[in-house]
């Protein structure tokens, strides 16, 4: 995938971007939409106080991972300065209804996601495709071990339990990061952390006997794992890898890496706007509101450029990307079987 370096085709499309106005700030519409997610926490927390000890409160469990996932993604925008141009009030509205909110650690994931966005699909440089369970490309395959040697066989069929973990694994990592060297505002990342902690656990186990409490923790965080990660697979995933050897210029990095996903406005509101992933990595600080209206220009312009540009549909996406994970995991069903060959 090696080709020319030519960062002037990104400044002209920057150009276009800024007079169409897409990067002007629109705090009247994250404030209706933070006011919206906000009622619905809120609202959501008091139906499980109403409902009290009862079976029905499974329902209410995947409710409230509705919710937590959408307060993920304001997190996700906040870490991207779209809603604020400063960092301080970014800061503290991340920290809010990141750390205390869902308890995920909102420096820490805006760290790491800041990385994938620096360098989408780098094997050696992208936290989102490192080897932890799932491999993302051959080379991966051959030098792993354990488990994920083991998983990686038949990787595809795993995916979307693995994604009922999602959300502990992120719970976990937020409390590890704040012990590594170099964190900044430690304490106050680790008191909202366990402020989190103590609401949520609190009120879930004052309202329910053990064993619904047990069985409510595991519906939500089950499905706010899947919800989160159904959100950001079709992103990435089964899209090109790219190595040391791949020299590309920033535009086609985050082009030829990146898929977006059709859908209206459902799929819209559902994936808070990301299935506009091309644009998105092109311009991370545009308001997510904004990315829909870029997208013409964006696709216009890659074609302009003879710069491929990849949308589908939902369904598909998950497609793409579990056919991509089986295909990987070949080599350890047949020594002799051919790499795969990405969209």
């Amino acid at each position: 995938m090696t080709t020319e370096i030519r960062g002037s085709d990104f400044a002209r499309l920057a150009r276009k971007i800024t007079e169409a106005g897409l990067l002007d700030r629109r705090l009247v519409y994250y404030a209706v939409r933070g006011s919206l997610v906000g009622i619905a926490f809120f609202g959501g927390w008091a139906l499980f106080v109403w409902v009290g000890d009862s079976w029905w409160q499974m329902g209410v469990a995947v409710l409230l991972a509705l919710v937590f996932t959408q307060i993920g993604f304001l997190a996700h925008d906040l870490g991207h300065r779209q809603v604020f141009r400063t960092r301080k009030p970014s800061e503290i509205a991340g920290r809010l209804i990141g750390n205390l909110g869902v308890g995920l650690g909102w420096a820490w994931w805006t760290d790491k996601h800041n990385r994938h966005h620096a360098n989408p699909n780098h094997e050696d440089h992208d936290p989102d495709v490192s080897p932890a369970v799932i491999v993302w490309s051959t080379e991966q395959v051959e030098r792993s071990s354990g488990l994920p040697r083991f998983i990686a066989k038949y990787q595809a069929y795993w995916f979307f339990p693995l994604l009922t973990l999602e959300a502990w694994h992120l719970h976990i990592a937020s409390f590890k990061a704040l012990t590594k060297p170099g964190m900044r505002n430690r304490a106050m990342e680790l008191t909202l952390l366990l402020a989190h902690c103590a609401w949520y656990l609190g009120l879930i186990f004052t309202i329910l006997p053990v064993g619904k409490a047990l069985l409510f923790l595991v519906i939500h965080q089950g499905v706010f794992g899947i919800y989160l990660g159904c959100t950001f697979a079709p992103n990435h995933k089964g899209m090109p890898i790219l190595t040391s050897d791949d020299k590309l210029d920033f535009l086609r990095k985050q082009v030829l890496t990146s898929r977006n996903v059709h859908g209206g406005w459902f799929t819209d509101i559902a994936t808070g706007q990301l299935n506009y992933q091309i644009e998105h990595h092109l311009f991370p600080n545009m308001p997510a509101v904004n990315l829909r209206h870029a997208q013409p220009i964006v696709e216009r312009y890659c074609a302009e450029i003879g710069v491929d540009y990849l949308t589908t549909g939902l369904v598909e996406s998950y497609g793409q990307a579990l056919r991509h994970l089986h295909e990987v995991g070949a080599p350890l069903r047949n020594p002799h079987a051919e790499a795969p060959v990405h969209p």
